[in-house]
C-alpha cells in the first residue's frame, strides 16, 4: 500500500463485524499482520485483513480456539500454492470433539429430564437418596429402589433439634424423587 491507500481500523472492524479492541487483540496475538502506517501514524489495512478477520471469526464459530486458528492460518501461509493437509484433519478432529460433547450433553439432558420427572426439588434431600436420578456418585450395581423415609422439619425447632426424633416439630415424608 502506498501513501493514503488502505482501510483504517474502524473501517476494517466494521467490515469484518468485530470491534476495534478485537482487531488490536488479534494483531497482538499475531493472527493479523502488522499494518502499514499513514504519515500521521494511523494503521492502514488492506482488504486481506477483512478477509482474515472473517476467517478467524468463522473458525471460532466452528469451535476452533484462537490457538488452533493461529495454527490453521500459519499452515495456510506456508503452503505456497500447494495443498497442505491440515484443515481436513483438524476439522475431523474437531468434529470428533463436538460428537463427544454432544454425547455428554445428551447424558446430562437425560439426567435432568429424569430429575424433573422424579420431582427432585431439593439437592440435599436428593443427594442422600439412592434412587435419585441426579448422578451425585456413580451408581452401584444392584442398588435397590429407594424406600428411605426422610425426616423434614415442619416448624421452628425447640432448643436442641434432633432430626431422628419424632416430635411434633418433625414429620416423616418420602423424598419427592423416591417412588412410593
Amino acid at each position: 500500500m502506498s501513501g493514503g491507500e488502505g482501510l483504517r481500523s474502524g473501517q476494517v472492524a466494521e467490515a469484518a463485524g468485530v470491534n476495534i479492541q478485537t482487531l488490536r487483540y488479534y494483531e497482538r496475538r499475531g493472527l493479523l499482520a502488522e499494518p502499514d502506517r499513514s504519515p500521521g501514524g494511523h494503521r492502514l489495512y488492506d482488504q486481506d485483513a477483512v478477509t482474515a478477520l472473517r476467517v478467524i471469526k468463522a473458525a471460532q464459530r466452528l469451535g476452533f480456539s484462537l490457538e488452533e486458528v493461529a495454527e490453521l492460518l500459519e499452515t495456510g501461509r506456508h503452503r505456497h500454492g500447494r495443498p497442505v493437509a491440515g484443515l481436513q484433519e483438524r476439522a475431523q478432529a474437531k468434529l470428533a470433539e463436538v460428537d463427544a460433547k454432544i454425547a455428554d450433553l445428551t447424558t446430562i439432558r437425560e439426567a435432568l429430564l429424569a430429575a424433573v420427572a422424579a420431582g427432585c426439588d431439593d439437592l440435599t434431600v436428593c443427594a442422600g437418596s439412592a434412587c435419585c436420578p441426579i448422578p451425585f456418585t456413580e451408581p452401584r450395581r444392584g442398588d435397590a429402589p429407594c424406600r428411605t423415609l426422610l425426616l423434614t422439619r415442619t416448624r421452628a425447632p425447640t432448643a436442641r433439634p434432633r432430626p431422628w426424633a419424632r416430635s411434633p416439630a418433625w414429620r416423616v415424608r418420602r423424598a419427592a424423587c423416591c417412588p412410593p
